[in-house]
């Protein structure tokens, strides 16, 4: 069984005919149909691969990102602080993706080591890649937004209680020290965008090992990497391409649709599709015909509902099923 999870397919029925009606996409179709469909309520994508994997959410990703970029396990409170660009839109502050920033490592160290002393009071800042920074925190903090639920939204400001105080004044201290730096000077310089900001979230201390069902996990995000590693799991990035699953249950994150569904990207969310229905579902289809491949499950979280298929060989016989469009089995449920 290859559980696939694709977040970022559920979108309004008519946005989804505008957006895929005109792409070719008969693996997908022909598994649509043949599958058995079922939708079920709203659910943040981190819940259901928590689910899936045996712990709760909120997931304390600071922790376990720590622990997939090769650090050893400890019983710290970690927090993310990611380097982030904030701008203006419609007079409001919106967080860009990013991924944008396109930042390289001594650009990454640099800004840290300049903003170590801002946040020292609340604990010790790691760069783990240039776009991921954790705080060692001197004391647990309180929540923060995910970076991913934020990202394309305006923002709201920090909560005015007392708990956030020291990070409103810290932050704010942040983006002083960010607007003066070499770096930021040089990137502006250059027409690149600048780090104007950084964004704390998902605080706490590596879960407690619990049951799972899964054998194997492939993502290209280092949280839910750090969660199977955390769990005893096999853990990979992402193959470029559908694998035989090296297990009887492996999990694979495939976010490439969900950024561009956050910030409204038409063009990127195609291109996303195209490669899911080319590198993953038509060769997943070819698999199950010849019987390397047991069965597949997708599963598409989404705010309002989320939507399941699962599909085994002997459901490619059903050949009175016809193929299904994908706006008729991921359209989001309509607010009332």
């Amino acid at each position: 069984m290859l559980t696939l999870v694709v977040p970022g397919l559920i979108w309004p029925r008519q946005a989804l005919s505008d957006l895929a009606g005109d792409l070719s996409l008969p693996a997908f179709a022909l598994l649509l149909g043949r599958g058995r469909l079922r939708h079920g309520p709203g659910v943040a994508t981190v819940t259901r691969l928590a689910d899936a994997l045996g712990v709760a959410s909120p997931l304390p990703a600071a922790a376990l990102r720590h622990l997939a970029f090769g650090h050893p396990a400890d019983d710290d409170d970690w927090l993310c602080l990611d380097p982030v660009r904030l701008r203006f839109e419609e007079r409001s502050l919106v967080l860009d993706d990013p991924r944008g920033l396109a930042l390289e490592t001594a650009e990454a160290e640099a800004l840290a080591v300049a903003l170590a002393p801002t946040f020292a009071a609340l604990g010790d800042i790691r760069v783990l890649d240039a776009h991921a920074w954790n705080l060692r925190l001197s004391a647990p903090s309180p929540a923060f937004q995910d970076l991913s639920q934020a990202l394309g939204q305006a923002l709201t400001p920090l909560p005015a209680s007392a708990d956030h105080a020291p990070w409103r004044h810290c932050l704010n201290e942040a983006q002083i020290v960010l607007h003066a730096h070499p770096v930021n000077r040089a990137r502006e310089a250059a027409g690149k965008p600048q780090v104007n900001s950084l964004w704390p979230w998902g605080g706490g201390r590596l879960p407690a090992r619990t049951a799972c069902r899964q054998d194997s996990v492939w993502s290209s995000d280092a949280v839910i990497r750090g969660l199977a590693l955390a769990q005893g799991i096999d853990s990979e990035f992402l193959p470029s391409s559908f694998l035989k699953p090296p297990g009887s249950s492996t999990l694979a994150l495939f976010d490439d649709l969900a950024a561009p569904a956050k910030l409204g990207d038409a063009l990127a969310w195609r291109d996303a599709l195209a490669s899911l229905e080319a590198a993953w579902l038509a060769p997943a289809l070819a698999a199950i015909r010849s019987g390397e491949l047991d069965a597949l499950c997708l599963l598409a979280p989404g705010e309002r509902n989320s939507v399941e298929f699962v599909i085994r060989r002997s459901d490619l016989w059903k050949f009175w099923r016809k193929p299904r469009a994908l706006m008729d089995a991921f359209a989001a449920t309509e607010s009332r």
